[in-house]
């Protein structure tokens, strides 16, 4: 099982430690997670989100490369845009969702911690042909996400950058409370935001500044339990649970990703095949009619017949509902 630089600062704060994709990660901390939760709709969060892996693209025909493996049109962004994304297998089906950064001198992906292995294998299998070199950079890069409407103004009392210029979707470089970093305005949680990539070797000491500076502004540390129900309750995926190796881009509702204009690239026939047919499936989401928690694989009915099965569900803390997406 592996552990993050920050495991012994979690256990400190009194993290509850659990396993994640191969992690000990903190699953929450004493304050709970519907309190985390709130601290990122109302104020600021803090994720360690080290977990997650991390490659650097560069080469001559690192966009071509680009736009055969992934789905969107890679070209069509500028220098410092972020962009979400997917890679599929040739029949649609989806190998991970990712997070495209177009920097001066190379792209950087990040994808999920439980692909990480299988994506760069499988991104490396497809690099033969191409002037372009990928490699793992996880290692070296510390991952954390700073989330939540105050997440600006708490960054920005450690840097003298102008983070108010930075539109979402975008990055900047930048020395952050004397680290140097690169900060993207991106998140999971449905609120503004930065993700930000750091050297490892600095991530303890910046995650102690990163606390000190948001104090006074309700920053709260935050787990697993109140990441998982701000994406859900911004109708974001997550791997394993709406999108899959057996699930394509289309019935995840995730179309708009999928750019038919651009060359080849793989999954292009068959998701175009799918779109032109239209899909059987669809993803959904739902509320309980009674006040009870729809669990992941519970069949979803109508009329007394199954016709799915629930992906994620919950109480939303902040719609005091209980939904569902299957």
């Amino acid at each position: 099982m592996h552990r993050t630089l920050l495991y012994e600062t979690h256990v400190r704060l009194g993290g509850r430690m659990v396993p994640f994709a191969g992690w000990e990660l903190p699953v929450q901390y004493p304050t709970g997670p519907t309190v985390e939760h709130n601290a990122v709709r109302n104020a600021a969060g803090v994720f360690d989100i080290d977990h997650m892996g991390q490659f650097e693209l560069t080469g001559p025909e690192a966009l071509a490369f680009l736009q055969f493996v992934q789905v969107f049109d890679a070209a069509a962004l500028n220098v410092w845009d972020a962009h979400y994304s997917l890679l599929c297998y040739n029949d649609g089906t989806i190998v991970d969702d990712i997070f495209l950064y177009r920097l001066p001198d190379r792209w950087m992906i990040a994808v999920n911690a439980a692909n990480r292995e299988k994506d760069f294998t499988w991104l490396q299998s497809h690099l033969h042909g191409y002037q372009a070199q990928l490699r793992d950079i996880s290692d070296e890069t510390y991952m954390l996400a700073v989330q939540g409407p105050k997440a600006e103004a708490i960054l920005q009392r450690l840097t003298d950058a102008d983070l108010s210029a930075v539109p979402a979707r975008t990055a900047l470089e930048a020395t952050v409370a004397g680290a140097p970093m690169l900060l993207g305005r991106t998140g999971y949680t449905g609120e503004d935001g930065f993700e930000l990539y750091l050297p490892a070797d600095q991530a303890v000491a910046f995650w102690d500044r990163l606390l000190e500076a948001g104090r006074d502004d309700g920053l709260l540390p935050c787990g697993l339990a109140a990441r998982d129900s701000l994406r859900f309750e911004a109708c974001m995926p997550l791997y394993g649970h709406e999108i899959d190796a057996h699930t394509n881009p289309l019935e995840a509702r995730l179309g708009w990703t999928v750019s038919f204009d651009k060359p080849d690239f793989l999954g292009r026939e068959a998701l175009l095949k799918e779109k032109l047919e239209g899909t059987s499936r669809l993803l959904v989401g739902f509320e309980m009619v009674d006040r009870a928690v729809p669990r992941e694989h519970y069949p979803i009915a109508i009329d007394g017949q199954v016709v799915g099965h629930v992906t994620t569900g919950m109480k939303s803390p902040t719609l005091d509902k209980f939904l569902g997406m299957g």
